[in-house]
């Protein structure tokens, strides 16, 4: 995979350290503002970029066969599109795009073009979500589900004194739900599949959710996902069944772990990872994706990624939070 980064900021820095240890991925490209191009040339130097680009067509030009899309939430769709019609295969960070109708024209757009569409969801591609899905048998009825993601922002501060920076905007896409909540409704739908109703309640400050409380139902499953930016507590998802629990301690996009408590039976802790970063594999699998031109993978992934979208739209609507 020949990849064009686009962005410059905490998670494509992120991504970058990981550069060395994926096998098949070359970045050739990063695209950003003329003011990010200090921080794209120690990007560069990390990632072993071939070139820097503040215009974007130049970009486009390249023979990338990839681009990445590590731009703040607002910004997702645009971008995508673009690099889409351009004849790109794109992967795009979390939150794909700030409702259903983007994400819609986004996916009809790569498929008419038989291209690569991809959300970067961490937790999806983990090998200790996987043999979490593997395990869930073993629980009998899956009766109960609660998930919670608190994290006090260090923007939270100033967004109370009056000062909205992008975390708490609604036109660029923030907020609770779209930052933290979003992981769990990704590791939820991942088990169950697409909830026949969901609720949103939502702390609506500013017009924007700094925390909320996520209802969705399932025909024989209730889950309840917490996800705040205004709070701290320990972070922590539950999962209980007739015949035992499994508790994952610690955030939903990360997984280090999880133990699994039978009844009459001692707890195990289960850690089956392969990398300790947590963007390694869901980067292995996109190289092999793309370089294989996985389209049906690719259609599998996009049929997930529009029930969560769905979830997202019925929650924002539901606290009346209109974003972008």
């Amino acid at each position: 995979m020949k990849l064009a980064i686009f962005g410059a900021g905490k998670i494509v820095n992120d991504f970058a350290s990981i550069v060395d240890d994926l096998p098949g991925l070359v970045v050739n490209a990063i695209f950003g503002q003329e003011k990010d191009v200090p921080a794209m040339q120690k990007l560069q130097k990390t990632a072993h970029i071939d070139e820097i680009y503040t215009d974007l067509d130049k970009c486009l030009a390249t023979d990338t066969d990839t681009a990445y899309i590590g731009l703040p939430n607002a910004l997702h769709f645009q971008f995508a599109k673009a690099a889409l019609e351009a004849g790109k295969n794109v992967i795009c960070e979390k939150p794909f795009t700030l409702n259903e109708q983007q994400l819609t024209e986004l996916i009809n757009l790569a498929e008419s073009k038989h291209l690569i569409l991809l959300e970067a969801i961490t937790n999806q591609y983990l090998a200790n979500y996987k043999q979490l899905k593997a395990d869930l048998s073993k629980l009998g009825n899956i009766k109960v589900i609660s998930c919670n993601y608190s994290q006090y922002s260090s923007r939270y501060d100033a967004f109370r004194k009056g000062t909205v920076l992008p975390a708490f905007n609604p036109k660029l896409g923030g907020g609770a739900l779209m930052d933290l909540n979003i992981y769990n409704i990704y590791f939820i739908v991942g088990l169950l599949g697409a909830p026949t109703e969901v609720h949103y309640l939502a702390n609506v400050e500013r017009h924007i959710d700094t925390s909320g409380v996520l209802i969705m139902n399932y025909p024989k499953t209730k889950v309840v996902s917490i996800g705040a930016k205004d709070v701290d507590a320990p972070v922590t998802t539950t999962i209980e069944g007739t015949e035992g629990s499994i508790v994952v301690s610690g955030p939903t996009n990360v997984l280090d772990h999880y133990t699994i408590k039978l009844r009459n039976q001692q707890s195990q802790v289960v850690d089956v990872k392969v990398h300790p970063h947590r963007m390694f594999q869901e980067f292995l699998q996109f190289t092999k994706i793309v370089d294989s031109h996985d389209l049906k993978f690719a259609e599998q992934q996009l049929r997930q990624d529009e029930v969560v979208m769905h979830v997202i739209d019925q929650a924002l609507a539901e606290s009346k939070i209109k974003l972008g």
